[in-house]
């Protein structure tokens, strides 16, 4: 046998302030409620398995198609099929429970344990503490027995491990001994042996059970441990039959019913004594004979089919209490056990026997919620998220205009109750919640304005019934209250509660002929805390309560304004003259003073008036103009910081980056981490900051930081990168190179030529240099730079401590709301300038060897771009990989226009190993296209395909200058020659002026023309150049 269950200390905590709502039961304490409330679910549940056997003992309940609201299931099982106590397992057990719907519905969490755990050993479907069947059960019959059971004999079975069944569960969570559970299946066996007479001719319902009676009936001394037992049990089983039938009975007794002063004549007389319950013991029918009349009694005298011992209130609401709490896991009282749902749908079947309602059923899960909530520390928000969930269906209900007195009776008192234990800690919330629990605050406001709302709307009538809960007087204050005037009363009641807690704790006593310096560092050290308290209740609180308060923050500022001014004045009228102290007094008054004003204009800004109701609220202290400050020396000092780093920098970077997940140069770093100290510091003197001083600050910093971009961008010219242009010659089809390029074909082959020409291009490798990957660390720290530039300009151009001149200095461009307009400007020039030298360096020097001085040498067919396309693309990643985000599409974008300048370079200057058909134009025009693809796709959104082609058309103007015949170039040339010349049209022999050679190609620019014709290998274009300008051939 199972040791006895008994109940921890700890479970039954006092429920600390909060007032239970529903009054007192005479002679009956917790342990008799749990008790009696384990016995009226255990008769109310006989059908379901898992409380008979296998085969259950077969009576019903008309409460089976009763409706259910949150927290019962509407039919049938949670999982939608199945017997409550099975849910389609096969078994009786619940061990193996599915997501519970009522915990998602009210967003509880799940029990962190493997269901698993929740078995016990026995037969497969029996309960292990059910008596076993046979002769030894005892027969029924006797006095005034109650009708309407049959039963099933249970089935023996061998056992083995099995989940626990819903009863075995229950009797857990209500900690039921055992021996208690065996003697009531004992009682419940026996009414039922007794009646089978009755099974074909009257209603099997758990209702028309009088369960105390039953218990009285069948139960010996024999079965318990002691007669002192068995008393204590007896007294327990009167006492309900009392309370139930005398002291609060369903339907109110007439006055002196004999009845019922019989019934109470009989337990004074066996008080002290146990009543004999033999079976012709005369105070037992005695008993039954009065129990029975009261219990059977009808409305109006008319019959009824259902008895009445247990419906009454508040003895009902108290059973049923007890009930909804045993769905707390013993192991953590915060969390709900899984099986919730079954559990709940078989409490549904006691609805009948005790008179509950969905209604009632809905305020009573609700304060078993709240109620858990609160006794265990509220440490769990999610009961309290619970509770909210479950009072906006206690709001739907309390709409309904068929309410019956005592549901309005028991809403009225639990509402009470629960406002009562809240508004005592948001009027003082700051004790109440700490930052940690402002979510906890943030569901309480909400379920105290739905409290409140149901009271003050829907059971006005009530108001009596919450007098009589004793509300202190300031609770009185706030009924009726709008909302935000609600809140209001409890940020200026709270706010000023902390405050007068400082007050106290700090033991600040103002006498007006004892201003010492003491005292003054006392106010000093009050105006610090209270800019404290009015930070911590914004960032804490007010973000909370401006939900329900437009200006919640406003008001804490007001209230702690007004407080520290009415200390302040005390303070003020002791003072004769002006001293140091006095000063620093004055002057943390006034700082305090802009910051509580500041927090009213911010919470203001969208209030209808502008916030100004609530800033006429504050009185100022009107604290004289702010002491002189003299921060320009304090300016000075703090910049030789990061002059020195400026100048260490200059004498030691090497641009390498300052780590991987930081690729700036670490000078960088330091010197905007120097510069955002100042600032910092610069904010924090105690002291009132002009805006000219801020001025005089930027200024500083902004003459080191042009000076550091400087220093950055000194890293040469992208032009030192360009190869210079070779003198123009003219092509020669017998010249030296043709000729050895023909001996070379015939020889090896044109595609072994090639091959080993650019054997390079088919194992590329990134070709960018060390000094190219320093170029882009320098890129990434003037990003750097730039990004922390704005951080600062941010911070003093928007610091509230800022006080603006009186006359405007020049410093800062007209319009312009920037310190740093001048370093700024540099910064953006200086990454242009990195930029370019940077893609120069990469193309004309590091991608040389594969661009300029291999595409296109001997013959176009076989030196095509694709190996160069490669390297190129190889040298695109690189970049990617060293480059911030900010960084990649300029660096790219300046690498794309350095890739065309390369590919005219090679076209109009590539010296005297490259020849071109008019044939060749198809093949150059694909590379062309083949390189634009690669800036097109090489990386989302860093180039725009727009960008490309308009970069892209000086090229395609040239390349589609070899696709002309010589003829049509020579006439191009001779007509932009003489126009870009000024000589108008040449003729009669006039000679053809030489064009300059600008760098700007373009197909309508003679120099590029010439340079076309001049790589142009047929005759036709030799004959013009040597007969024209007597250009020497190729060697």
């Amino acid at each position: 046998m199972l040791a006895p269950l008994s109940v921890p200390a700890e479970h039954f905590q006092p429920d600390v302030d909060l007032s239970w709502p529903f009054g007192k039961l005479e002679g009956l304490d917790r342990d008799d409620i749990r008790e009696a409330a384990y016995e009226v679910f255990f008769t109310s549940c006989r059908s379901s398995p898992g409380f008979g056997g296998r085969h259950a003992l077969a009576f019903y309940s008309s409460n089976d198609s009763v409706d259910g609201g949150v927290g019962t299931s509407g039919s049938g099982s949670p999982t939608g099929s199945g017997s409550p106590g099975s849910s389609g397992r096969g078994t009786s057990g619940v061990g193996m429970v599915a997501n519970s719907r009522i915990k998602r519905t009210l967003g509880l969490k799940t029990l962190k344990r493997m269901p698993s755990r929740r078995a016990s050993s026995g037969g497969s479907g029996s309960n292990p503490s059910s008596p076993n069947s046979g002769p030894g059960f005892g027969g029924g019959g006797g006095i005034g027995g109650s009708p309407g059971m049959s039963f099933t004999v249970p089935a023996r079975s061998m056992p083995t491990r099995r989940p626990l069944t819903s009863a075995e569960i229950m009797r857990m969570q209500m900690w039921v001994t055992e021996q208690s559970d065996n003697r009531l299946r004992k009682t419940l066996m026996r009414t039922l042996v007794g009646q089978l007479a009755y099974v074909r001719q009257m209603s099997r319902r758990a209702e028309t059970v009088i369960l105390p009676l039953e218990l009285l009936r069948h139960l010996k001394p024999s079965e318990f441990n002691s007669s002192q037992e068995y008393y204590f049990w007896q007294r327990r089983q009167l006492k309900i039959l009392e309370a139930g039938l005398v002291f609060h009975p369903w339907m109110p007794l007439e006055p002196r019913n004999t009845h019922a002063m019989k019934l109470r004549e009989i337990i004074r007389a066996h008080d002290g004594k146990s009543l004999d319950t033999g079976k012709n013991s005369e105070s037992l029918r005695s008993l039954c004979n009065c129990v029975v009349a009261l219990a059977w009694r009808g409305a109006n005298g008319n019959p009824t089919d259902v008895c009445h011992w247990a419906d009454g209130y508040p003895l009902n609401v108290h059973i049923y209490i007890a009930l909804l709490q045993s769905i707390f896991d013993h192991r953590d009282e915060t969390m709900v056990l899984e099986e919730v749902d079954e559990l709940m749908e078989l409490m549904k079947k006691t609805w009948m026997m005790l008179g509950i309602t969905r209604p009632i059923h809905n305020v009573c899960f609700t304060w078993v919620l709240f109620h858990q909530f609160v006794v265990t520390g509220q440490v769990e928000p999610d009961l309290l998220c619970a509770s909210l969930a479950m009072m906006a269906e206690v709001a739907n209900d309390a709409k309904r205009g068929d309410r019956e007195s005592i549901y309005v009776k028991t809403l009225a008192s639990v509402l009470s109750s629960i406002i009562g234990w809240s508004e005592k800690r948001l009027l003082d919330y700051h004790v109440g919640f700490s930052k940690a629990s402002t979510a906890m605050m943030e569901n309480l406001l909400p379920l105290v304005l739905q409290v409140r709302k149901i009271l003050d709307e829907d059971i006005a009538a009530t108001i009596a019934a919450r007098q009589e809960q004793q509300e202190d007087e300031l609770q009185a204050d706030v009924a009726g209250a709008p909302c935000e005037n609600r809140v209001d009363l409890y940020i200026r009641s709270s706010v000023k509660n902390a405050f007068d807690k400082m007050i106290e704790t700090g033991n600040i006593s103002i006498k007006a002929v004892d201003i010492d310096r003491a005292l003054s560092e006392t106010l000093i050290e009050l105006a610090q805390a209270t800019e404290e308290l009015a930070a911590k209740e914004k960032e804490t609180y007010s973000s909370t309560l401006k939900k329900w308060h437009p200006v919640a923050a406003g008001v804490a500022a007001v209230t702690l304004h007004n407080c520290y001014g009415d200390i302040l004045n005390q303070y003020l009228s002791g003072v004769c003259a002006l001293s140091n102290e006095i000063i620093n007094v004055l002057q943390r008054a006034g700082k305090l003073e802009k910051i509580l004003v500041q927090m009213v204009v911010e919470e203001s800004v969208d209030c209808e008036d502008g916030g100004k109701a609530i800033v006429r609220e504050m009185v100022p202290y009107e604290v004289d103009s702010i002491i002189l400050r003299l921060l320009r020396k304090w300016i000075e000092e703090s910049l030789r910081k990061p002059k020195d780093c400026l100048q260490r920098a200059k004498d030691t970077e090497t641009w390498n980056p300052k780590s991987k997940a930081e690729p700036f140069a670490l000078s960088a770093v330091e010197l905007m981490k120097l510069a955002k100290e100042t600032v910092d510091e610069f904010f924090q003197l105690p002291i009132g900051i002009s805006e000219d001083l801020v001025q005089d600050l930027a200024d500083g910093l902004e003459r080191i930081l042009r000076d550091y971009t400087t220093f950055v961008a000194s890293c040469g010219t992208k032009q030192s990168y360009v190869p210079s242009l070779p003198p123009l010659t003219r092509c020669n089809r017998d010249s030296r190179f043709s000729k050895l390029w023909k001996k070379a074909s015939c020889s090896i082959g044109a595609e072994e030529l090639q091959q080993a020409l650019s054997s390079e291009g088919h194992h590329p490798r990134p070709s960018t240099s060390r000094g190219t990957q320093r170029l882009y660390i320098r890129l990434n720290t003037l990003h750097y730079l730039l990004l922390h530039l704005n951080s600062l300009d941010k911070t003093l151009s928007l610091s509230s401590r800022v006080i603006p001149s009186t006359h405007k200095r020049c410093s800062r461009s007209l319009g312009s709301s920037s310190y740093f307009e001048l370093a700024r400007a540099s910064m953006q020039g200086a990454i242009q300038h990195v930029a370019e030298v940077a893609a120069y360096r990469l193309i004309f020097l590091d991608s040389n060897s594969v661009l300029y001085e291999n595409l296109y040498i001997f013959d176009v067919a076989n030196a095509r771009i694709k190996p160069a396309l490669r390297i190129l693309k190889q040298n695109l990643t690189l970049l990617g990989a060293i480059l911030i985000d900010r960084a990649q599409p300029l660096a790219v974008k300046e690498v794309m226009k350095a890739s065309f300048e390369a590919f005219l370079m090679v076209l109009l200057a590539g010296g005297s190993m490259r020849i071109f058909s008019r044939l060749d134009h198809e093949m150059i025009e694909e590379d062309f296209k083949s390189l634009k693809r690669v800036f097109c796709n090489s990386g989302v959104g860093l180039i725009a395909e727009d960008e490309v082609e308009k970069d892209a058309e000086v090229v395609e103007g040239v390349v589609a200058l070899m696709g002309q015949s010589t003829e049509q170039l020579v006439e191009d040339f001779s007509t932009a020659a003489c126009e870009r010349s000024g000589i108008g049209v040449a003729g009669g022999g006039q000679k053809l002026p030489m064009p300059p050679t600008t760098g700007k190609w373009n197909r309508s620019d003679p120099n590029t023309i010439l340079r076309v014709l001049c790589y142009r290998n047929d005759q036709a274009a030799n004959a013009f150049l040597k007969r024209t300008f007597q250009l020497p051939k190729r060697r």
